[in-house]
């Protein structure tokens, strides 16, 4: 279908935008998105979709047509049409361990064996060896997060802090694993490869790494079990021990994610399969019927399938067993993919108007030192990340925009491929209103701007990155390449 008035008008001519037209879109998304989510508690997704119309107003003044905004979003979704769909995947594979024992099984351990003043630490460990054995953030956030958030609720200890932990945890795997896409990503836009990339990263994210566990460990130790909390593990336990059988076989679905990890199959077939190992489990183990594991994949898993279970009555479950156990199922990512597919309308228009690389053009003027160019692309990468929400995005378009300015200024590749992943690829679960905030929100129960402050590797990163550009440390120079001539880009008024 096309836009009658594109049909009707001769093609516009393409106007560029001044530095104020420039920024309006972005201006505007960032206050609408501001103002609604954390002033106003707006949905998100509706936001994003003004922020869209706005943005294609604008872009109808500059010339841009109808087809090329919606070519534009096309090819945003299209990039990340794999990563929509693992997402999915990990709905389904939440739903179909909680119902096979997996992490009850888990979390009923963790109860047994952990110190409340332990937890914080080991959460962020845990989380930290499976992203990066399996190397995503995501899958480890739905399956050993999920375990870990329910054993801190079991134990009373904090658990916007255990997110953060969490979190942090899961996003060092997401920027050092080999099976990483982001850290496959990173050095393909930046023309690095991935080993001297994820060798580089030791220099930033390594000391990131050990400062967030020693602060987890000090706030920690500030944990410690109230006077109800040895009544509500042991009630937890209880609802665990009688709703499930446990045995070792229950941790085949996570074998099989780690094997698949290992010998590096694509990540949605090894999804599904874990699901559905998980899924016979429950048959075979739980006694689950077909019809509940069929609906425990696709909405979730609920207490109500227990009913008969050891003598359960769900009506009656603690608010604990209830936040454990009811999760899952592919439909409870009905609203992250709205934002993450709204998120890609707003970056696909934008990236037709040419705002962005007026943006660029004029940031790139202003640089000069080292530090200057590292901060320049913290700053753009931070940037795309509140503007578009996107971590392939934070990513690509300052990686492009940036991919020539170092090695003309005498630095390696890997030195930018590094900076982008320090930057935005983990900032993006730190910003309410997108994908990847709303995802670990939802699967772990803690609003974002709750866990945000503890979630200290995020931050701690991209602080680094910017120390090593202005003192040299960790900073890998080469011989300058020569600029070669072009065009200077216009900025009309």
């Amino acid at each position: 279908m096309t836009d009658p008035s594109d049909a009707a008008a001769p093609p516009r001519e393409r106007r560029t935008p001044g530095l104020l037209v420039a920024a309006l879109p972005i201006v505007l998304m960032l206050t609408l998105m501001i103002a609604g989510t954390v002033w106003l508690g707006l949905d998100p997704v509706i936001l994003l979709v003004g922020a869209c119309v706005v943005t294609g107003v604008i872009a109808r003044w500059l010339g841009v047509t109808w087809n090329e905004m919606l070519a534009g979003i096309r090819s945003k979704i299209d990039a990340a049409m794999p990563a929509l769909l693992i997402l999915i995947s990990i709905g389904m594979l939440i739903g179909t361990w909680t119902l096979s024992g997996t992490i009850p099984m888990i979390v009923d351990w963790g109860l047994k064996a952990i110190e409340p003043s332990w937890i914080v630490v080991l959460a962020f460990l845990i989380t930290m060896v499976v992203s990066t054995v399996t190397g995503t953030s995501w899958g480890s956030v739905g399956t050993v997060g999920v375990a870990l958030i329910g054993v801190a609720g079991g134990l009373g200890v904090s658990l916007p802090m255990t997110a953060g932990a969490i979190i942090s945890g899961a996003y060092f795997g997401d920027k050092m694993s080999p099976m990483s896409d982001t850290t496959n990503l990173a050095p393909a836009v930046a023309g690095s490869s991935l080993f001297e990339h994820i060798r580089h990263l030791l220099y930033t994210t390594g000391p990131a790494a050990v400062l967030s566990c020693v602060l987890y460990l000090v706030l920690g130790r500030t944990q410690h079990a109230d006077g109800q909390a040895a009544q509500r593990t042991e009630a937890l336990q209880n609802v665990l021990e009688r709703g499930f059988h446990f045995n070792l076989l229950l941790l085949l679905p996570p074998a099989v994610v780690l094997v698949g990890a290992v010998m590096k199959k694509p990540p949605l077939p090894t999804i599904i399969v874990s699901s559905a190992v998980a899924g016979a489990l429950g048959g075979i183990f739980q006694g689950f019927s077909i019809q509940q594991i069929s609906s425990a994949a696709a909405t979730g898993f609920t207490t109500d399938m227990l009913s008969g279970h050891g003598g359960i009555d769900p009506q009656h479950l603690s608010a604990a067993a209830g936040t454990l156990l009811n999760r899952g199922g592919m439909s409870s990512m009905a609203t992250t993919m709205l934002i993450g597919l709204a998120g890609f309308a707003f970056a696909g228009i934008l990236t037709e108007t040419g705002c962005l690389d007026v943006l660029m053009h004029r940031l790139l003027g202003k640089v000069r030192r080292t530090g200057g160019i590292i901060l320049a692309t913290s700053l753009s990468s931070l940037g795309a990340a509140l503007a578009m929400g996107v971590s392939y995005l934070t990513i690509i378009v300052p990686g492009q925009a940036f991919k020539d300015v170092y090695p003309e200024r005498g630095l390696a590749p890997k030195n930018l491929s590094r900076t982008l992943e320090d930057s935005g690829t983990v900032f993006v679960p730190l910003v309410p209103w997108t994908e990847a905030a709303t995802y670990m929100s939802t699967t772990l129960g803690v609003a974002t701007m709750a866990y945000a402050p503890y979630a200290f590797l995020n931050y701690f990163g991209v602080i680094i990155a910017v120390i090593c550009g202005y003192t040299g440390f960790g900073i890998a120079r080469q011989e300058p390449v020569r600029k070669a001539a072009e065009e200077p880009v216009a900025v009309g008024a």
